[in-house]
């Protein structure tokens, strides 16, 4: 073969692979150095150095950091190790991490809104019309807007032997709890709201949160990563948290309420990736439409993520803004943000003032159950929100 020859043949080659590659990342947001999105590059260099005093510190085996603006992803870093027992396993950016709570917001309280937003449900709608044995023990006057805000008055979690007979008999013994204050007049942040939630998406469509969110949230958003009980493929880059049963969890919910409840629930259960959540953080930036497909109308959005005063602070229908479980934001943030922390060492702040989206996922319970990154994720916050430039 002729040099001519050899070298056409290469140059086609080169071209089908970027092709291809183009393709594979087409649904993603692209990234781009920080300036091209309004950021000090350097101040923002400034997250793996706190980042690798927190590794050293041990409060998680490790994590990824993925902050975003005016359509672009600004850093994508993975630090340390998604597995360290048994076997040490690096991290990756496209570690697969258990959402825990931000399975509230982002799959149950988006997959409500949508209902609102279709008539199939109103916020004021009492819980007891679409589930009548709710109303026993005088949780009659419970409504849906009470659940998203967590001020239901139920209990922020019953017992975990209420779960151990199957679903049927769990939602029995949900539907049996007395309240624990009369409703509105106390924020509890509660688990049980959003297993509620759940159940009545199951009764208006049929379908349970993981079919309905999948069909009409994240397979429309190219969202191929995130859902309940990930796929093979999925678990085995997943992150590990604790064990269980004598196994370590990857890929399987950490919850022991989702999980006797068969990983599907809503308050928990969902997985996903930085970049897939990328995605849905710019879906919320671009008033609930992302590349020329709309999972909300934007009225719709912006009465989720209004200033909804509740006794401690202030929430938004499923997001948190501004109460006691906010420190994992940071500072700078403006009035108009709203986010999310789950449990596993998770959270997802995203603000349509700044434009700007601050993800962080880690494994903290890896191994042993003791790491803590809530001031961790704060200080990557507030290092994003005092880099962009003025």
């Amino acid at each position: 073969m002729n040099d001519s020859r050899h070298r056409f043949l290469g140059t086609n080659v080169l071209l089908l692979i970027a092709i291809a590659a183009s393709e594979l990342f087409a649904d993603g947001l692209p990234v781009d150095s920080p300036e091209a999105s309004g950021f000090r590059g350097d101040r923002l260099a400034q997250i793996d150095e706190v980042v690798t005093e927190a590794l050293g510190e041990g409060q998680m085996a490790g994590c990824v950091v993925c902050i975003g603006r005016k359509g672009k992803i600004a850093l994508l870093n993975a630090y340390g190790h998604r597995q360290i027992e048994p076997n040490k396993i690096e991290m990756t950016v496209d570690t697969v991490f258990d959402m825990a709570s931000i399975t509230k917001p982002i799959a149950t309280a988006t997959s409500v809104m949508l209902l609102v937003e279709r008539g199939t449900l109103a916020l004021h709608d009492r819980v007891s019309q679409h589930i009548p044995e709710f109303a026993q023990n005088d949780k009659d006057q419970v409504t849906i807007e009470d659940l998203l805000l967590h001020q239901s008055g139920l209990t922020p979690d019953n017992a975990l032997a209420d779960y151990a007979d199957g679903s049927e008999k769990s939602f029995q013994n949900v539907y049996a709890l007395s309240l624990r204050v009369q409703p509105k007049t106390k924020f509890m942040y509660s688990d049980v709201g959003f297993i509620l939630l759940a159940e009545l998406i199951r009764r208006k469509t049929g379908q349970d949160v993981h079919a309905f969110s999948q069909a009409n949230v994240f397979r429309p958003l190219g969202m191929s990563e995130t859902g309940y009980l990930p796929r093979s493929e999925l678990r085995d880059r997943a992150a590990a948290t604790e064990q269980r049963d004598g196994r370590w969890m990857r890929g399987e919910v950490h919850d022991p309420r989702a999980y006797r409840l068969g990983g599907v629930a809503g308050h928990a259960g969902l997985f996903s990736t930085a970049e897939d959540l990328a995605v849905f953080a710019q879906m919320l930036l671009n008033g609930g439409e992302y590349e020329g497909t709309r999972i909300l109308e934007t009225k719709t959005l912006d009465l989720m993520s209004a200033d909804h005063k509740v006794s401690s602070g202030i929430r938004g229908l499923g997001w948190d803004k501004q109460t006691g479980y906010s420190s994992n934001k940071g500072k700078g943030f403006s009035t108009q943000a709203f986010g999310h922390g789950g449990f596993t060492g998770t959270t997802f702040w995203v603000d349509p003032e700044l434009d700007m989206f601050v993800i962080f996922l880690s494994n903290r319970l890896h191994p042993d159950g003791k790491g803590s990154v809530n001031r961790l994720a704060g200080r990557i916050g507030t290092i994003a929100a005092e880099a962009i430039e003025k």
